[in-house]
């Protein structure tokens, strides 16, 4: 912009800025003002095909400011590059660039997670939560702060939350919630709660299978849904080798039968 020689600065201070606002679109080219979706996002969980699968702590997308950058992330174990466009504040367009190509043993959350991070995607923006969707509705949920570090299966306080039978889960009844609480020591003891009675156990680690020895607990008549939930638990606990894994908090025995419980992280033992 040309000016006057002979103007106050002032003034020329004033039509400079005056120019530049003109000229902006509200920033500057290649980034969406208020848009609010930049930043690193660590995914919780993608749901897809009516099945939903939990992220590894280390699925992450980190979406930037500015349309000049890439997107970057890790689809669970590779890690990704990804050319962004921010279509408004309601979606973004993702076209997927270079990944590693190491080999990995969670494939099915990573080919579906990379499956649905491409394309047009909508999202809902919450103060600490993103959740970007698909045209035909599956979901990528995502989270502002990294997920919490999985509980030791030993040296922690379990509580039972629910029952796996078939295949099919179902909460403890709330007459029985809280009642059933188990902890393995580290040095292959197990006691607890069976939801009526107290028990002691041997148990051994051996990879991903736990396997409990007989169940000595004390003898008090149970009744209602404490004696079923005991019943349950002291026949799970004596089928045989269970398969174990934890995520987070939670903890998963399953039976080879397709029977088994879900546990909460109550507390460290002591």
């Amino acid at each position: 912009m040309r000016t006057p020689r002979h103007l106050p600065a002032a003034l020329v201070a004033l039509l400079v800025l005056a120019a530049a606002t003109a000229c902006s679109d509200g920033g500057p080219r290649g980034t969406l003002p208020g848009h609010g979706s930049a930043g690193t996002w660590f995914v919780q969980s993608v749901s897809t095909g009516g099945k939903t699968l939990t992220a590894p702590p280390v699925a992450q997308l980190r979406l930037p400011a500015s349309e000049s950058e890439q997107a970057t992330g890790n689809y669970g174990c590779n890690g990704f590059t990804a050319k962004v466009t921010y279509d408004g504040p309601g979606a973004i367009t993702l076209k997927p660039g270079s990944t590693t190509a190491m080999a990995c043993e969670n494939t099915e959350f990573e080919t579906a997670f990379a499956k649905l991070l491409t394309g047009r995607l909508t999202l809902e923006r919450r103060p600490d939560r993103l959740t970007l969707k698909t045209a035909d509705g599956s979901t990528i949920a995502m989270s502002s702060e990294p997920p919490a570090p999985d509980a030791p299966l030993t040296a922690t306080a379990w509580t039972v939350t629910s029952l796996v039978s078939a295949g099919t889960a179902a909460s403890v009844p709330a007459e029985a919630a809280g009642r059933a609480v188990f902890t393995i020591a580290p040095d292959g003891s197990a006691s607890g709660s069976l939801g009526c009675n107290r028990f002691s156990a041997k148990a051994a680690v051996e990879g991903p299978t736990l396997s409990f020895g007989p169940l000595t607990s004390t003898r008090m008549a149970c009744q209602g849904p404490q004696g079923e939930l005991e019943a349950k638990l002291t026949a799970l606990f004596g089928s045989g080798p269970l398969t174990w894994n934890v995520q987070g908090a939670t903890l998963n025995l399953t039976a080879t039968d397709g029977n088994g419980l879900t546990a909460k992280a109550a507390s460290a033992a002591e």
